[in-house]
């Protein structure tokens, strides 16, 4: 089984609470789970198995609480070959084209870094699913059956 390290980025608490439910459910399955809310780039370095969860904020702007890893990310750029990752992005699709923005933007970095995307990112639209986990649930199931052990 995989050590699945969950990467949280929240404003208000809605991203934290979805980690917490992801979380939950990836120990069912009986993978190791760690949650960091407040991540160093060491954290994320020796990870071996990613996943962001993050909301977005300002104007697509990653949440403070996650904007510094991302930032050492993109400043140091270590190279995560083929460490596998998934993406929750959390937003408002009446933003326009910031919307889920900061899930975007880690996406594009890890891949840029060559970590290996496992399944398709997730964006949830406030608008449209008020409570996030009904559409997280399933797009989790799918991503764990992928993820390499």
């Amino acid at each position: 089984m995989a050590h699945i390290s969950i990467f949280v980025g929240s404003v208000y608490g809605g991203a934290e609470r979805l980690s917490e439910q992801i979380s939950d459910t990836i120990e069912q399955t009986g993978h190791q789970v760690s949650v960091f809310a407040e991540p160093s780039l060491e954290d994320l370095k020796n990870a071996s198995h990613i996943l962001i969860v993050t909301s977005t904020t300002g104007q697509g702007d990653i949440p403070a609480n996650l904007a510094e890893l991302y930032n050492q990310l993109n400043s140091t750029f270590p190279m995560l070959t083929n460490k596998p990752f998934g993406i929750v992005a959390m937003g408002d699709r009446s933003y326009g084209d910031t919307f889920c923005a900061a899930g975007r933007s880690f996406d594009e970095l890890l891949r840029d870094l060559q970590a290996k995307p496992v399944g398709n990112r997730l964006e949830i639209d406030a608008c449209e699913d008020f409570e996030p986990w009904p559409v997280t649930e399933p797009w989790l199931q799918t991503w764990l059956d992928k993820l390499p052990s």
